[in-house]
């Protein structure tokens, strides 16, 4: 059961804020995304809170005109969990649950943003993550999603974008557990094989509801998390959770990118929602911090850190493998077909039985 206190960086273990523990891998984050109707525009933002080595880090990044803009900062947190600023960085619970706001005012890069997002559904938690490696544990978290609208303005190149709730929506999500973050362990883990990861994640908006599913699965193709979910945007209306669903993709010649993505599902009163997927291009998820070069989450960089970079949105190479791609999404039902969109977050690396991978990093 989720509170409103899980929506602050306190938590002490992969369970709700209510009790405590302790592991130096414990991470808490914040993630956001949003778009236009057409998808010419996308941004996201990301705060990360490590308790145990004492950093706070997060980025901000937009994509327009073909480009991805990038600020990332870190800092020593000083052990306090609740002056989420870093540098030119900001993040205010402004109702929790509801709304939040972010914010980036960097001089140097040209970029700075001032957005509201305020939620359309509850929010949803997502079954919960745990992976072991023998007796490591590698996985252990708790994730919420939710979607809604945003307001407010950016700026890059000196070029001022309103942003309404009319025209812009995205998701959010908040996690909070065991991953590896920062250093690596000096010691192997005698237990590891070849890495291994296959991520699939759709939240997805359509006018009424939003469906959201996603997928973890082993080298075999076997399913060792997977949920799907329909969420009413009408105030008290339940969660439909689907019974049955699956999910298949095909991918662009010499990449582990998706061509285009099929989610089928079926609900308890067995009503059928197929979902076909168009993704229109690639959102790096290392301009966030996440398998960054340099920047990885959780990495100590003193007392204050910002850099910035800018990626041309065509490249094919292992730091981008993890990507969020904006796409077109055709919900087909029983009542017809309805046009939505939203993204399709993709992290393959090693073998995958159905995909025909056998290597850590061989492509389609």
């Amino acid at each position: 059961m989720l509170t409103k206190g899980d929506d602050y960086p306190l938590h002490q273990t992969p369970e709700p804020i209510a009790y405590v523990g302790g592991n130096r891998n414990f991470y808490d984050r914040y993630f956001f995304n949003g778009y236009n109707a057409d998808g010419s525009v996308f941004f996201a933002f990301a705060l990360g809170v490590y308790p145990y080595v004492d950093v706070m880090d997060g980025a901000f990044s937009i994509v327009i005109d073909g480009q991805q803009h990038n600020v990332i900062a870190s800092k020593t947190m000083s052990l306090e969990r609740l002056t989420t600023q870093i540098g030119p960085l900001a993040l205010e619970i402004e109702t929790p649950l509801e709304q939040l706001r972010i914010r980036c005012d960097d001089a140097e890069s040209g970029i700075a943003c001032d957005l509201v997002f305020t939620a359309f559904i509850p929010p949803h938690e997502e079954p919960r993550f745990v992976r072991r490696t023998g007796a490591q544990l590698g996985m252990d978290l708790t994730r919420m999603m939710q979607n809604g609208t945003w307001s407010g303005s950016i700026k890059v190149a000196g070029v001022v974008k309103d942003v309404s709730p009319t025209s812009f929506q995205g998701t959010r999500d908040r996690s909070w557990g065991i991953r590896n973050i920062g250093a690596p362990d000096a010691q192997p883990n005698p237990a590891a094989t070849g890495f291994q990861f296959f991520w699939i994640w759709a939240p997805l908006n359509f006018k009424d509801f939003s469906i959201h599913y996603f997928v973890n699965q082993d080298a075999a193709g076997d399913a060792w998390n997977e949920n799907a979910v329909l969420i009413p945007k009408a105030l008290g209306e339940p969660e439909i959770k689907m019974k049955h669903f699956g999910y298949e993709q095909d991918y662009e010649p010499g990449t582990r990118f998706a061509k285009n993505a099929r989610i089928h599902m079926t609900s308890a009163d067995g009503e059928t929602y197929q979902i076909e997927l168009q993704p229109k291009w690639n959102f790096y998820m290392k301009g966030l911090g996440y398998g960054h070069p340099t920047h990885r989450h959780g990495g100590y960089h003193g007392d204050l850190s910002v850099i910035r970079e800018r990626y041309e949105l065509n490249a094919v190479s292992p730091e981008n493998i993890h990507v969020q791609a904006m796409c077109d999404a055709m919900l087909t039902t029983s009542k017809g077909q309805e046009q939505g969109q939203g993204v399709l977050e993709q992290l393959v690396i090693g073998p995958h039985a159905p995909s025909g991978f056998t290597e850590l990093m061989d492509f389609a």
